[in-house]
């Protein structure tokens, strides 16, 4: 296998990540130690009813606004949000949703902000990614949990109203690992501040920013702790420059930099936080934006369900509506009932984030995996329905005189979700070691100590863990019949989500026993644990939504039951799946096969291939040792 970074250097970014607050109660840290804390959930924290009244008026006024004004077929067309759209919005308050009022913003909560997120994501994503890269990932949200007064004075009240942010911390040569970051912040002699100078890529309303966040290296002298530090960067400065725009596959309107600094000097004011402490505000602001990206793929899986659902009705085959034919009618029922878990997921976890009493972060994780893999495949679904009309574009539908449903424009737009704000496969690693963090901790310890009284220590700190812990998963599967039952029919499901979660620690106990501490380099095997994970989140966020709507829109109850059952129903058969897989699978084979193609084996099959990237073979194949 190739080498592996130690177990110390593997937590860097777990670490980092950690808030202040991070020893609040967590239902998915629980969930995946094998409690669960359903009351964590349940019942959903009330809502605000004076935030709901205004953020409706504010919503409707934008509903309005993108009606009237806002050609979604040009955007796509042009590959540009018109600037006058932008300065209306501006004008309107969507840039300063939840930038509280003291500092000139709507002062709206996280609910009402991620419901824009979702009006403006099926009108044109490119709208919700402008505001979501200037707002949840943006200045407005480090300077909320981390600058000065005087620096929210500065900043917010334009953010507000008047200037758009970006988030630069991606470079050419590095992703997710911020460990080799090259971009640098030199302290200048006299000590006043910074030179900054470096290449960020992927800049999110790069282009069209007033002000950045730059994640930049100090070095470590005297007088400085150095380390990854976010500092505030106005695009006007002196040796700023956007090198060019860059083009995507979908979201076309998008607004992305490849941007350059060259010794721009950054005053020591405009440090965010303190020096070093850069990762942990990215980490740490990631999470709000991580929370965005579910919200953009429900918003997507709900337009789809209509797209297909209307489809199904009205086009005949064979004598029928398609959409009674068995597999097209499996389809729209997937569909359906994947798009209220998604929808539920994003309730549950922005009432949380509003509330503030629980720590959210592997929530908040799990929802954007979840959300991005289930949202691709709902949309795929959806496309499968409509067949041909999905794969034409908008334009061309109505040039013939058919409505322009942009279907193959929501495929495109939905697919960078499983790339962006964490890849699904560094998701799959952030919420591993952040699940099953105190097992990795445990056989780290035990791996990396080679001091006979140290590792004497370890293995008594282990063994006082698992002692206590493990006999509960065994004991604990005496269930009580009636538990959960005053959720009548979806108490079933409850029932199953406690002895799978029961059964997914003892899972990760025993995995834990046969890898020790190469376990964290089974990716596909943590990969798994962590989809259980999810599916049980989501059907836990799917019962507790449709508890709450029972509660809060009782004509809707039945229905919202209905769909919960649904999705409860094909979540079990998937973790069926996954279960299996953790003992059951050709994980050792394929990294076998994957690292003789690295190596340069199997080239033969490539013969033939007409690279229209490299069409005279001039590039050498690289190749790893």
């Amino acid at each position: 296998m190739t080498p592996q970074p130690s177990y110390a250097e593997s937590r860097q970014v777990a670490e980092a990540g950690r808030e202040t607050d991070w020893k609040l109660p967590s239902f998915g840290k629980e969930l995946f130690l094998g409690n669960f804390r359903l009351d964590l959930l349940h019942p959903q924290p009330p809502l605000d009813l004076e935030d709901e009244r205004e953020g409706e008026e504010f919503l409707a006024k934008i509903r309005d606004y993108l009606i009237e004004n806002v050609d979604p077929l040009q955007i796509e067309r042009d590959a540009k949000i018109p600037e006058k759209n932008i300065k209306d919005l501006q004008a309107l308050g969507a840039f300063g949703v939840k930038i509280s009022k003291e500092y000139g913003g709507l002062g709206l909560s996280n609910r009402m902000y991620n419901k824009l997120m979702a009006l403006m994501a099926v009108y044109n994503p490119a709208l919700t990614v402008l505001l979501s890269a200037h707002q949840s990932i943006g200045l407005p949200e480090p300077l909320r949990g981390f600058g000065t007064e005087e620096q929210k004075r500065e900043w917010l009240p334009k953010l507000a109203t008047t200037a758009i942010s970006a988030f630069l911390l991606t470079e050419p040569d590095v992703g997710s690992d911020p460990a080799r970051m090259s971009c640098k912040a030199v302290p200048t002699e006299d000590g006043s501040g910074y030179l900054l100078s470096g290449q960020k890529l992927w800049a999110t309303n790069g282009s069209v920013a007033d002000v950045f966040v730059v994640m930049a290296k100090v070095p470590k002298s005297e007088g400085h702790k150095g380390g990854i530090t976010a500092f505030i960067v106005p695009t006007n400065l002196p040796g700023v420059r956007m090198i060019t725009r860059n083009a995507f596959m979908g979201l076309r309107g998008l607004e992305n930099s490849l941007t350059q600094f060259d010794d721009v000097f950054i005053p020591a004011s405009d440090v965010i936080g303190k020096e070093g402490m850069g990762l942990k505000i990215a980490l740490t602001t990631l999470n709000m934006g991580r929370l965005a990206v579910p919200t953009m793929c429900a918003a997507a899986a709900r337009y789809s369900l209509k797209v297909a659902r209307e489809f199904a009705v009205t086009r005949n085959q064979w004598g029928q509506p398609v959409g009674k034919h068995d597999e097209v009618a499996q389809r729209l029922a997937y569909i359906a009932a994947t798009t209220f878990a998604l929808e539920a997921m994003v309730d549950v976890n922005t009432r949380l984030a509003d509330d503030k009493r629980n720590d959210i972060r592997i929530e908040a994780a799990l929802s954007k995996l979840y959300a991005t893999e289930q949202g691709w495949t709902v949309v795929d679904n959806m496309v499968q329905v409509r067949g041909g009309r999905a794969y034409e574009t908008a334009e061309s539908l109505q040039a013939r005189g058919e409505a322009p449903v942009p279907a193959e424009q929501v495929l495109r737009d939905m697919r960078i979700n499983r790339i962006f704000e964490g890849s699904t496969e560094v998701m799959h690693l952030l919420i591993a070691r952040e699940a099953v963090d105190t097992h990795l901790q445990a056989a780290g310890d035990l791996l990396t100590t080679k001091d006979p009284k140290e590792l004497a220590k370890a293995g008594l700190k282990a063994g006082k863990f698992y002692a206590g812990w493990f006999p509960q998963l065994v004991t604990g599967d005496g269930q009580n019949p009636r538990a959960f039952h005053e959720f009548g029919e979806l108490a079933t499901h409850l029932r199953f989500i406690e002895r799978a979660s029961r059964k997914m620690a003892r899972s990760t106990f025993y995995l834990m026993g046969r890898y020790q501490g190469h376990l964290e380099q089974r990716g596909a095997l943590l990969a798994r644990i962590v989809d259980i994970g999810s599916e049980l989140f989501a059907m836990s966020c799917a019962i507790v939504r449709a508890d709450s709507i029972a509660k809060e829109q009782p004509a809707n109850g039945a229905s919202a039951v209905a769909l919960a059952d649904i999705f409860c129903r094909q979540a079990q058969r998937r973790i069926d799946v996954l279960f299996d897989r953790l003992w059951h699978n050709d994980d050792l084979a394929q990294y076998d096969l994957a690292l003789g193609l690295l190596a340069g084996q199997h080239l033969w099959f490539e013969e033939g291939i007409v690279d229209p990237a490299d069409p005279h073979g001039e590039v050498a194949p690289h190749t790893t040792t």
